[in-house]
């Protein structure tokens, strides 16, 4: 039994038929599908693009980057909270000894 949800998605004027695993997939579908006509509107009004193909790559890009600039900050502070925790796990070893 196939307990998938058939749900249709609009991304730059075109519809996307999906199959989603559950009511939280969807609304994360649905809210980046948002995101991603948002900053469509936004492209074709701030910049003289007139094809949609060249306006959804330029938001790919902006995601994609987004995604990179995030992952590079996260693991940026994952080393600082390691080096934070490596210092005071030397200064209690200091002080237990």
């Amino acid at each position: 039994m196939d307990d998938k949800l058939k749900i249709k998605i609009t991304i730059g004027g075109r519809v996307y038929p999906l199959s989603v695993n559950n009511p939280t997939e969807e609304e994360g579908m649905r809210k980046a599908a948002t995101k991603i006509n948002d900053m469509v509107k936004r492209f074709e009004q701030n910049y003289a693009v007139s094809d949609k193909q060249d306006v959804l790559a330029m938001c790919a890009l902006q995601f994609a980057s987004a995604t990179e600039i995030h992952t590079i900050s996260s693991k940026e502070n994952l080393e600082k909270a390691i080096r934070k925790m490596n210092t005071l796990h030397s200064k209690l070893d200091g002080y237990l000894k």
